[in-house]
């Protein structure tokens, strides 16, 4: 944050007591930490008598110490007494360290977050509070902070107020010194004109730029406000086209006989210019042509700094650059700005693992190697392998992000994979290919669509067949559709989110026959307070066509799980057959989730219930839901939550296990 302050070096008020030479102090030697927001400050000469009025420069305090020997001091209301910022202690100082308790009385109207903030992290008697001190000590941090107090209060517009500080005995009851300021802050000075001088030049954009600064006369002589509509103007001139102008320092001219101040600020717009080319300083990991893609604006549009930021962050959001910069350069026909980018690749290569466990699944290891640019732009392939107690899988994966405009994901997939779970036995190759609309934690989407194709050949068994493998050859036109309301796409805490799937499918096993599988899918949340949110989920499917036992096994519906109703097995939700009594899954699914999610820092616990069945009818069957309800912790890391649950059925089949665990990144839902 800019903030302003007078260089001029201020006079002793007349009266006051000398300091003796300070020595240096542990507690006054610290500097403070450099990443505080520096502080504001409307400073004033010492004035000439013989003039009514001061120029007050406008400038950047350093976001250390500040040095209070630069800062000037109001002069005082005539006929005012001056007195010493320190009042003499109120008890014998016999030279031991105590602690003291700070009290500031007479700004409660006035202290506000921001200026409760800055003193707070600026003062001297905060750093120290509650560590022992002697009586010097306590005084040399009161005069600091007296002076702290008097440039807060002139960065409000309140030019002569009084500041003083004392320390007296403890207060019954407490072991601790009472330090105390006394503030009076007298009236506060006012803005009797505002000149914006240099805004002539920019045309029919001159209204739009002039709103942009809003003190007005009559406005109090607020540092923050006045930075504000300074910064303010500058991001308004970027947005309308004025990419090398420039708002110069405002400078306040102080009446204290009035109590008034002249605000002046220059603009220097510079020329309107246009958005011209995209020039690459180095083109391996980008084509100029394929950034115009991905940008928001078009050679010819109006210059806008916001859609310049956008670009970067997209940019960014690659993944494929370690450095960027983006710099607006005249073309020099008089119209256009073109933008130079010097983008520097990262490293391009990753490997990857995981190792999950889940009741029901098992065991599960994969690893993964993907070169993110191996076909320049953004052409990414990833190896892939997966080892676990009921999944072998080994597949390559072509994917081109931001393919032909921005945000299309184009991808292919060959994979081979043995799969052996208690409802099915399957040995698949896939070949499928994908274009969709993506959604990023930069870049939450509202509407996500999708749609690819599938040719899959499968050897399969069951316990509709008897345990006798049966080959499908199966092409499928997935379709997706998503809307997502909802404010955070690992965390969400509020809004709500909508998906719809539809794929027909032909499959050929002695005979060829079709269907087509649709689900629906609904969650909401609702916050309750700043630490809990209510969540809840719905979800439903049927398959259209053709009968449970023709359809292959893995293309069935399935319910239980971690990611669908906890306290059951993987997929073990719904009919069975055979003599093992193997769940067989179905034509038609219905799902139901609640739970309340109670947050601790960066933990939480959620208690949960999940409801959930499986039928081989068109419609599921609400009678026959199996529920289960548990327990989970979170942790709240900064790529998102870590989940751990524990659920139980709560009218478990036979066979179903009394308790199942689940871990993963990410919400439930």
């Amino acid at each position: 944050m800019l903030a302003p302050a007078a260089h001029a070096q201020a006079a002793p008020q007349s009266g006051a007591q000398a300091e003796p030479q300070p020595e240096p102090q542990p507690d006054r030697d610290r500097p403070l930490d450099p990443g505080l927001s520096p502080m504001p400050d409307i400073g004033v000469d010492w004035p000439d008598m013989g003039r009514s009025d001061d120029v007050v420069p406008m400038v950047e305090l350093p976001p250390q110490t500040p040095d209070v020997q630069q800062e000037a001091v109001a002069p005082p209301t005539p006929g005012e007494d001056t007195e010493p910022a320190v009042e003499a202690a109120t008890f014998t100082d016999t030279g031991e360290e105590r602690r003291y308790a700070l009290t500031l009385n007479g700004i409660d109207e006035i202290a506000d977050a921001p200026f409760t903030t800055r003193f707070n992290e600026l003062s001297v008697l905060r750093q120290g509070e509650g560590k022992p001190a002697n009586l010097a000590q306590i005084n040399r941090r009161i005069k600091e902070d007296s002076d702290l107090l008097e440039r807060l209060l002139r960065a409000k517009g309140y030019y002569a107020s009084r500041v003083r500080g004392m320390v007296a005995a403890p207060p019954a009851g407490s072991d601790r010194l009472a330090v105390t300021f006394q503030i009076v802050p007298g009236a506060r000075y006012l803005l009797s004109s505002v000149d914006v001088a240099g805004l002539d030049t920019t045309g029919d954009r001159e209204p739009r730029l002039r709103a942009a600064f809003p003190p007005r006369p009559g406005d109090p002589v607020d540092a923050d406000a006045i930075l504000a509509g300074q910064l303010s103007l500058a991001v308004a001139l970027a947005e309308n086209g004025f990419p090398f102008g420039k708002v110069e320092e405002p400078e306040v001219r102080i009446d204290h006989e009035e109590r008034k101040g002249d605000l002046d600020i220059v603009v220097n717009p510079g020329a309107y210019r246009t958005f011209g080319r995209i020039v690459m300083t180095d083109e391996r990991l980008f084509s100029a042509r394929h950034v115009q893609r991905i940008a928001r604006f078009h050679p010819g549009d109006t210059y806008m700094a916001s859609d310049v930021e956008d670009l970067r962050q997209a940019l960014v959001a690659t993944g494929l650059v370690s450095s960027l910069n983006m710099t607006p350069k005249d073309a020099g026909d008089g119209e256009h700005v073109d933008l130079a980018i010097d983008a520097k690749p990262a490293p391009l290569r990753t490997i990857a693992g995981e190792l999950g466990y889940g009741t029901g699944e098992g065991y599960r290891a994969e690893v993964s190697w993907t070169h993110r640019n191996f076909f320049p732009p953004e052409g990414a392939v990833t190896l892939r392998g997966v080892l676990g107690t009921q999944e072998q899988t080994a597949s390559f994966t072509y994917r081109r992000n931001n393919f032909r405009r921005r945000d299309n994901v184009l991808t292919g997939l060959v994979s081979i994979s043995n799969i052996k779970r208690d409802a099915y036995d399957a040995r698949t190759i896939t070949l499928s290919g994908s274009l969709e609309r993506q959604t990023n934690i930069l870049f939450q989407k509202k509407w996500v669509w999708r749609i690819g194709t599938e040719l899959i050949a499968s050897d399969e068994a069951d316990a509709f067949s008897g345990g006798n493998r049966r080959t499908f050859l199966i092409g499928a036109i997935p379709l997706s559709l998503t809307y997502d309301g909802s404010d955070d796409l690992l965390n969400p805490s509020k809004g709500f989110r909508l998906g719809g799937r539809l794929s027909p499918e032909l499959s050929f096993q002695n005979t060829t026959f079709g269907y087509a599988r649709v689900q629906l899918d609904g969650s909401v949340y609702q916050p309750m307070s700043d630490h809990i949110v209510l969540a809840a989920r719905a979800r439903f499917g049927t398959i259209l066509g053709s009968t449970v036992d023709r359809i292959a096994p893995s293309r069935r519906f399935y319910a239980g799980g971690g990611a669908s109703v906890r306290g059951y097995g993987y997929q073990a939700i719904g009919p069975r057959y055979g003599p093992n009594d193997d769940p067989v899954g179905g034509k038609s699914l219905a799902e139901f989730s609640l739970e309340s999610r109670i947050r601790f820092g960066n933990f939480g616990v959620v208690p949960f219930v999940d409801a959930g069945n499986i039928s081989t009818s068109f419609l599921p069957r609400f009678r026959d839901l199996r529920i289960g309800a548990g327990l989970g912790v979170r942790y709240y890391s900064s790529f998102g939550p870590i989940r751990i649950d524990v659920g139980t059925p709560i009218n478990p089949q036979s066979g179903d296990p009394k308790v199942a665990v689940y871990v993963s990144l990410g919400q439930a839902f």
